[in-house]
């Protein structure tokens, strides 16, 4: 236990919890989660009861901080779990740290998971934000990712949220889609767009899909049975993306993710600003004092970790190492608004002179307006710059690996890089 928060850099004020279960594993899905099945039986809930207390037993053995201003409970499905088991999670939270008026509480939720009054449980005991991954309104499409919802699901589930909300139940829920996804067409993610747009959505989250390691997609693309877009297809569906919503009165505020006024998801804003948050569960990642610290991915291995003192070890106050420059104007550059480029180099050391070789790798993305410099900040242009930011990346990133090489750093490995969150 840390008995002097005020000490540390950066005191945290989030604080991620993963669940890791759900009915099954979607074929694109690399996440740190154990499949139930269809149906949950009374071998399943115990399991789930047993890492609920691996996970109540972190909480409750971590360092010290101020009250949280927002939680997010991801997966897996969390919403497969009862309002009960949801509730004590959440009083283990208040215990340890307080909740400060008005924090935003997310919860992941499925649309195959829950009904009206499974909803309500979870408003009940604490919840005021949702973040549903609908990802496809097409049955075929929803098939081949491997999702076990429908359409018919996802627009009732839609409906359940919308009300609640205007009853002032729920203060802001989002949807999540998947574009670039085999086969995908301008014209069937027009199609899916307009169907987003006409549920109402607050917020909507759009991510790329990514062909993770270890996943089926993988498998089939391997095979040559994968036929994703092409290059300039995908950024056609990202530029669509950005234009229509921001008609429909959307905010295009990071690179994935859009909202409507007052709507932006605050946790994960939190993520992209380069500030601390606790991270609890098997797979989760905590970042209390400017580096980041995953747990084990398997149910097993975090428990063995709780029992070693992993995390009073990991997370206790020290002096704190900032996150590496590159990963800071990374996630910088995510964000509409952008980063003080000059500013953030001072923070970590960086001269004028250090960074002249990465702006000469920029000059293209320059000279074509997808990064513009605006007094003191560098962001990227909407929509063009925000759909075809994977090249901007790209550079720092081989910039920031030649700088490291050749001043003999070791960069962490690939799985410890900075990735946005699955459903903000």
């Amino acid at each position: 236990m840390n008995p002097h928060p005020s000490r540390c850099r950066w005191p945290p004020r989030s604080a991620y919890l993963h669940i890791p279960f759900c009915h099954r594993r979607c074929f694109y899905c690399d996440f740190p989660v154990v499949p139930l099945g269809d149906h949950a039986d009374g071998e399943h809930s115990r399991s789930i009861a047993a890492y609920l207390e691996l996970l109540q037993a972190e909480i409750n053995g971590a360092p010290a901080g101020p009250p949280l201003s927002t939680v997010y409970v991801g997966g897996g499905t969390p919403s497969m779990l009862s309002p009960g088991q949801l509730r004590q999670l959440l009083q283990a939270l208040r215990r340890r740290y307080g909740l400060a008026p008005g924090a935003e509480v997310t919860l992941e939720m499925d649309p195959a998971s829950f009904d009206a009054e499974r909803l309500a449980g979870h408003l009940a005991a604490g919840v005021n934000r949702v973040s549903m991954g609908g990802q496809s309104f097409d049955d075929a499409v929803l098939e081949r990712l491997g999702r076990r919802h429908r359409r018919a699901d996802l627009l009732q589930a839609a409906g359940w949220l919308e009300a609640a909300r205007r009853r002032g139940e729920l203060a802001s829920w989002s949807l999540d889609l998947l574009q670039g996804l085999p086969g995908q067409t301008l014209e069937h993610w027009q199609a899916q767009l307009r169907q987003a747009i006409a549920l109402g959505p607050p917020h909507l989250s759009v991510y790329d899909l990514i062909v993770e390691p270890g996943t089926v997609f993988e498998r089939l693309e391997a095979r040559g049975q994968l036929d994703l877009p092409e290059p300039d297809l995908a950024a056609d569906l990202m530029e669509l993306t950005a234009r229509q919503l921001a008609a429909a009165g959307y905010g295009h505020y990071e690179i994935s993710n859009y909202a409507q006024p007052g709507h932006a998801s605050r946790h994960n804003r939190v993520y992209w600003s380069g500030a601390g948050w606790w991270g609890f569960g098997m797979g989760a990642t905590a970042a209390p004092w400017g580096s980041r610290q995953a747990r084990p991915r398997t149910r097993e291995a975090y428990g063995a970790w709780l029992r070693q003192g992993g995390a009073a070890a990991a997370e206790g106050c020290g002096p704190g190492e900032p996150m590496p420059f590159d990963e800071r104007l990374m996630v910088g550059l995510r964000r509409r608004e952008g980063v003080s480029l000059w500013a953030l180099a001072g923070e970590a050391g960086l001269t004028p002179a250090d960074l002249e070789p990465l702006l000469r790798r920029w000059q293209p993305a320059i000279e074509r307006g997808w990064l513009l410099r605006e007094g003191p900040r560098w962001r990227l242009s909407d929509p063009e710059g925000l759909a075809l930011s994977n090249g901007v990346l790209r550079e720092l990133l081989a910039w920031w690996d030649q700088r490291s090489d050749q001043r003999s750093v070791q960069r962490p490995g690939v799985g410890e890089r900075p990735a946005p969150p699955p459903s903000p």
